[in-house]
């Protein structure tokens, strides 16, 4: 009686055991469906993501390259595009990544929105400015066939022309040197130390502007106000001018660097800070400030 009880018990343990069997392989196999199904997902939506993407790409390229914008913000956009694709196609796809991907996406279609909204802006400014270019060489080339009429809007036409071939002085820089026995120029910042003050800059290109030698003019003024250099004086239509020392250059209506050495004496260069100017004629085109200790 003892054997036949065990021999139940031992069955009944069989189909038990029989039964988590058969569940654990119908998990198992669901598991792995679900997985797979997953996985499936994942690679979907990071191919999607990709061509997102490298449709926002395209997009910027046409906005860039069809209105020939060099805007840096746009450009900036682009590349950070460009490693944010290489990022998702480098990567391998889960939740998480695809999550922080589409909220990228969503965040950079937003910026594109903003951006475009400004190229649209620049694209308009650009086109008014060509309009008013070619109305300005319309006024040019009509001022120049009537040169030789001599009445009221004649001479306000030339008085125009005028000021559009004014040439500018950029990058204006001042700094004391000192000048060695071998030629050799050193810059310093002490003034005790110093022997000159040299001036450099660089005359802007302008077509419209005469062609031929032009003499400028550098105002070297220490912190006493103390004008430094041969203190010379130049007289001009608009008044007198008081200047350190002139260079004469020619100039082709192209850029041209020029640089000018101010003799100072010891009793001028001083600790402080410095005014230097810079004149075309009798036209201030630049000036700046430096400091010696």
């Amino acid at each position: 009686m003892s054997t036949e009880n065990n021999s139940t018990k031992f069955k009944v343990l069989i189909g038990v055991l029989s039964a988590l069997l058969i569940a654990l392989a119908v998990y198992t196999v669901t598991l792995y469906n679900d997985s797979k199904n997953t996985v499936s997902s994942l690679e979907t939506q990071k191919t999607e993501i990709e061509a997102e993407l490298e449709e926002l790409i395209a997009n910027y390229d046409e906005v860039i390259q069809d209105n020939e914008l060099k805007d840096k913000d746009l450009l900036a956009a682009r590349e950070r595009i460009e490693i944010l694709l290489d990022s998702v196609k480098d990567s391998e796809a889960n939740v998480a990544l695809i999550q922080r991907y589409k909220e990228e996406v969503g965040r950079l279609k937003i910026e594109r929105k903003m951006l475009f909204k400004k190229a649209d802006s620049l694209i308009a400014a650009n086109k008014m400015l060509a309009q008013q270019r070619d109305s300005t060489n319309v006024v040019l080339s009509e001022t120049i066939r009537v040169v030789d009429s001599v009445n009221t809007e004649n001479v306000a036409m030339a008085e125009t022309i005028k000021k559009g071939s004014v040439v500018n002085a950029v990058d204006l820089r001042g700094e004391a040197v000192i000048v060695r026995s071998s030629g050799k120029v050193v810059d310093t910042r002490r003034s005790s130390r110093a022997d000159k003050v040299r001036a450099c800059f660089s005359l802007t290109p302008n077509p419209i502007a005469q062609k031929g030698d032009r003499t400028l003019y550098v105002q070297v003024i220490n912190p006493k106000n103390n004008l430094l250099g041969k203190k010379a004086v130049m007289e001009f239509e608009n008044g007198m001018l008081n200047y350190s020392e002139s260079t004469k250059v020619f100039y082709e209506n192209e850029e041209l660097d020029v640089c000018v050495l101010v003799d100072a004496i010891e009793e001028d260069l001083i600790e402080g800070v410095y005014r230097i100017n810079v004149f075309d004629g009798g036209k201030q085109v630049a000036t700046t400030t430096m400091e010696l200790k």
